[in-house]
């Protein structure tokens, strides 16, 4: 249902007008991608993603995130962002939070307000999104959650495969952000081709030109070849960093 790569519209807000950021979303879902990812912590990139997918909102995938602290402000949130992007359902709503992961029945209410709104079709899945292992491991092994999105790159530890694979055995999407580990990563074929390997993974590059995208999508049609070459450039780059 979605394109093997999406799209992270987190770093639109620095483009330098509204029109080119449109322009650049426009020509990723006419190449082929159709899931967009977003947070309310970037309000500015909601409404620049909205604004731009407007006549194809049917067409795409959109996933946007809360790190509201109780059920109430979840509601609030959920219809700033429907209404900022446009639209009356969001595809993915992820809960965003670097410890702690709501619970079913939860005194804070998260859940219980989450699993209504999945239920009256305003949100289709749950999401987690979160930069710690234990809270993501936690969500994961909850059974709550659709999805998880986490920081993934060739850079990464054994830990963070072994999550991997515990997303595959639990049926839970896993969103990879930061494939260029914040930047760190600079040789894109190397990155693309590594996260390639995990049938269960979908990249989210976040993109600031055409020819970032560009680049994003050849990869795409031509994934490099995964041989003992491409594995030892891997490990002397991991070794490097690491």
């Amino acid at each position: 249902m979605i394109s093997r790569v999406a799209m992270g519209a987190m770093s639109l807000s620095k483009i330098a007008d509204e029109e080119t950021a449109a322009l650049l979303v426009r020509s990723a879902y006419t190449q082929g991608i159709n899931f967009f990812d977003t947070s309310r912590s970037t309000p500015e990139c909601e409404r620049l993603l909205g604004n731009a997918i407007g006549d194809i909102r049917s067409n795409v995938m959109v996933a946007t995130k809360t790190a509201a602290q109780s059920g109430a402000e979840v509601l609030g949130d959920v219809e700033t962002s429907l209404n900022v992007m446009h639209t009356d359902k969001i595809d993915l709503y992820q809960y965003e939070s670097d410890g702690f992961v709501p619970q079913e029945n939860g005194p804070d209410g998260i859940y219980n307000v989450l699993k209504n709104l999945k239920e009256t079709g305003k949100i289709s899945a749950i999401g987690f999104a979160t930069q710690d292992l234990d809270a993501a491991e936690n969500a994961v092994r909850s059974g709550l959650y659709d999805t998880l999105q986490f920081p993934f790159s060739m850079l990464s530890t054994d830990a963070t495969r072994a999550l991997v694979k515990l997303c595959e055995e639990n049926d839970v999407g896993f969103i990879a952000m930061q494939p260029l580990c914040g930047g760190i990563v600079s040789n894109i074929p190397l990155a693309f081709g590594f996260l390639h390997q995990y049938e269960n993974v979908i990249p989210l590059w976040g993109v600031e030109t055409e020819e970032e995208l560009n680049q994003v999508l050849y990869f795409n049609e031509h994934p490099p070849v995964i041989d003992e070459k491409f594995q030892e450039d891997v490990e002397h780059i991991r070794q490097f960093f690491n």
